[in-house]
């Protein structure tokens, strides 16, 4: 052991801590290792505390299932690792374990979806796979229009986030490749818009992963829980107050859509 190290082993562990707690969720893991002077104060609820939303309370009081944790560095590890259920089953909740930034999903009953409750046109499931107790797939329609909002104060601030349509493109899907699908995302006067081009018979014949062309925006891709990522949009998040809009829609067209099963919108940090 280095003079060093035992000059700061020397340290009160409250001051241990408070040094420890200056640094971020990783460090404070590999700090552990160091002795067992260092575990003791790595794994004190004063660190973990820092790392955790000062709102942590409030988010967890709406989890849908009763929410157990042993210590701050328990709960900061379950939150950073499965999505947290809340709002009635209309949200979920994690933190980026590499960022410490919030992310949100908004399921596919929270979004604003045309016509999404005639059964005609839009088909309600229950699914295994899926993290809401709803999914909704597109039956037939003309006009696609699926939009998202939610309000700035829910995301971490001074952070880039992206927005991504969740979706899977079932085996009777048709019609979505006919004409440019629209994504956009709107904040206060910041707009980003583009295009997606769908191509059906590459998605059958690669499952669905290289299905898309996308004009102005990298395309989709496998999220790695039987899902895709359509990517929406990107802004950059202040300390203000505002109401983030995101689109996605093909309104121009007049021929006939179906086959994309939607999960929701996701909204987490940007590399």
């Amino acid at each position: 052991m280095s003079l060093m190290s035992t000059r700061i082993e020397s340290l009160p562990e409250e001051c241990l801590s408070h040094i420890i707690s200056l640094t971020c969720p990783q460090d404070a893991c590999r700090s552990s290792l160091v002795s067992c002077i260092f575990r003791d104060a790595a794994d004190s609820d004063s660190v973990w505390d820092k790392f955790l939303p000062l709102d942590y309370p409030d988010i967890i009081s709406n989890s849908v299932s009763p929410f157990f944790f042993s210590s701050k560095k328990d709960l900061y590890a379950k939150l950073s690792s499965t999505p947290l259920l809340i709002d009635g089953g209309r949200k979920t909740f994690l933190l980026d374990k590499y960022t410490n930034k919030r992310c949100y999903m908004l399921s596919a009953r929270e979004l604003s979806i045309t016509w999404s409750t005639n059964s005609l046109y839009w088909c309600w499931k229950h699914l295994l796979h899926s993290r809401f107790p709803e999914a909704v797939e597109l039956v037939m329609v003309s006009w696609l229009e699926i939009q998202g909002k939610i309000n700035t104060r829910m995301l971490s601030p001074n952070t880039t986030y992206g927005a991504y349509l969740v979706v899977q493109i079932v085996k009777r899907a048709f019609g979505l490749d006919d004409t440019p699908l629209e994504v956009s995302i709107e904040v206060g006067d910041y707009k980003m818009r583009g295009n997606i081009c769908m191509n059906l018979n590459e998605c059958q014949r690669q499952g669905g992963y290289e299905a898309f062309c996308v004009v102005g925006q990298r395309g989709p891709c496998p999220r790695g829980d039987g899902w895709l990522d359509i990517e929406l949009g990107e802004f950059y998040n202040d300390e203000g107050d505002r109401e983030v809009k995101m689109e996605f829609k093909e309104i121009k067209g007049d021929r006939l859509k179906g086959g994309l099963l939607v999960e929701g919108i996701e909204l987490r940090p940007k590399p």
